[in-house]
């Protein structure tokens, strides 16, 4: 006997505008003149200029088309096919193409230009590009595959399995330079030994870090040996090789001409005139866009004559009002992005006042996503999506957004200060140590002590860690 129960669901759907907003909030200024072109391209009712007024009705009459016009009102839905109904109105059989989210520019076209030398189908090659768009400039995937599957059925509605992404994350592990698409330091490096040809000390290498890599971490390096049952010499030769490789492989793209600020086009400007910060939104190739007047004319003589109209005329006017309301949302999403973008970076301005206005480095106050979000009333999501890939140009040179979020400590007076400035000392007490007598983390602790930053031996480590340093035993020279 089957039972019936009766659920009841909350789920929140969002609006064709609301998902092109959050198309538009990710990308850079660099990618926007790209989207701009695809949808001039696409939408023959998108032209560029500027729109007086949109939404002023003097300018739509009696049978305005957009005084809520419904196609449903004399066409039955069984004259449409299924397919045309949707925001995205495309045929099963069509190809659909979308612009991949990218962190930056020349690194990820690096990897872009590489995918033309595999055997992948057209789907595998969007997906692959979206993968790559998610590689940070450190090149690693910070995301899990299970959250790029969703993303993609969200919002590039493409379906593709966890398995799948996995495959073409596989390739991509295969790019140069070797190391990149790893989602953690562990398969980096042995993304990196697995390139190189076979020696003993190699395979030793390899074993070192897949089977012992927490032992490794926490340079256990007796208690490895040991269970390698291998000797102190070969050990230390397969050390040799992991001391080669690469922890960020993203940066040899990353660093000289690749990133440099010529290649760079940022998002925002600021300008000082009489220690006033002037802020603004880099629009320099950027068109406005308006309606079509022709296409709104066709439309409203559409449905004043909409009595008697043939399968035909229903399609063109069916095809008008759908890409009427798609260039609407479109610029709509480009002025919300605009408002938003300007919002956001204006706040991260003023909560960094000091800074922005002297330049320097130490002025850097504590910051979060959450701080931002208060402050303009916007969800932490949408500050993570404009802070995420967007680069600010200042009188002291270019910056990413994410640079100006960090960790807040403490002085030994109870003063809160940016990690920023404490990472700075720290860097700047490795480059000037005696090679022969590297400082030891404990060391650097003191070193930081003395200048009245308290903190924790492993949180110095860890700071050592990201500037790329390794511990004082692998940076003495003779």
């Amino acid at each position: 006997m089957q039972r019936l129960s009766l659920q009841q669901k909350l789920q929140q759907k969002l609006s064709p505008l609301q998902i092109q907003v959050i198309k538009l909030l990710e990308i850079p200024t660099i990618e926007l003149e790209q989207r701009i072109k695809q949808e001039l391209e696409e939408n023959p009712v998108l032209d560029e200029g500027r729109e007086e007024n949109i939404d002023d009705p003097a300018d739509e009459k009696d049978d305005s088309p957009d005084d809520d016009f419904s196609i449903d009102e004399y066409l039955n839905d069984d004259d449409i096919p299924a397919y045309k109904l949707k925001t995205q109105n495309h045929s099963p059989d069509d190809k659909i193409v979308d612009i991949p989210f990218s962190v930056g520019v020349t690194f990820h076209e690096h990897l872009i230009n590489q995918l033309s030398e595999t055997e992948l189908n057209d789907q595998e090659r969007i997906i692959a590009e979206y993968i790559i768009g998610n590689i940070d400039e450190d090149g690693y995937l910070r995301r899990d595959t299970e959250s790029m599957v969703d993303d993609l059925a969200f919002m590039h509605n493409i379906s593709a399995s966890d398995k799948e992404m996995k495959h073409i994350l596989e390739v991509i592990q295969e790019f140069e330079p070797a190391g990149v698409g790893a989602r953690d330091l562990q398969e980096c490096l042995l993304l990196q030994l697995e390139r190189k040809r076979y020696r003993p000390e190699l395979a030793l290498a390899i074993e070192a870090l897949e089977d012992n890599f927490d032992l490794f971490t926490k340079k256990h390096f007796d208690k490895i040996i040991k269970k390698l049952n291998t000797t102190e010499a070969e050990f230390k030769l397969a050390m040799d090789e992991i001391i080669k490789l690469n922890p960020k492989p993203g940066s040899v793209m990353s660093s000289g001409a690749i990133e440099s600020v010529q290649q760079i086009t940022p998002d925002f400007i600021l300008e000082i005139n009489n220690d006033e910060l002037i802020l603004s939104l880099n629009q320099r190739n950027v068109p406005e866009l308006k309606l079509s007047q022709s296409y709104k004319e066709m439309l409203q003589d559409l449905v004043a004559n909409k009595k008697g109209q043939t399968a035909e005329q229903k399609d063109t006017l069916m095809f008008v009002k759908q890409k009427l309301d798609s260039a609407k949302w479109f610029i709509e999403a480009l002025k919300q992005r605009h408002d938003t973008l300007f919002t956001t970076m204006q706040a991260i301005v003023d909560m960094q006042h000091d800074f922005f206005l002297e330049g320097d480095e130490t002025q850097l106050k504590p910051m979060h996503l959450k701080d931002v979000a208060e402050k303009t009333g916007f969800d932490i999501s949408t500050i993570s999506r404009v802070s995420n890939s967007k680069y600010i140009e200042t009188p002291y040179g270019i910056y990413k957004l994410k640079y100006f979020f960090s960790e807040a400590m403490q002085t030994d007076t109870g003063e809160e200060v940016s990690s920023k400035e404490i990472k700075m000392i720290l860097s700047e007490a490795i480059d000037a140590e005696d090679k022969r007598h590297p400082l030891t983390d404990e060391a650097l602790m003191e070193v930081l002590k003395a200048k009245g930053y308290v903190i924790a031996r492993r949180t110095v480590a860890k700071y050592r860690e990201q500037f790329g340093y390794p511990v004082a035993r692998l940076r003495k020279e003779l």
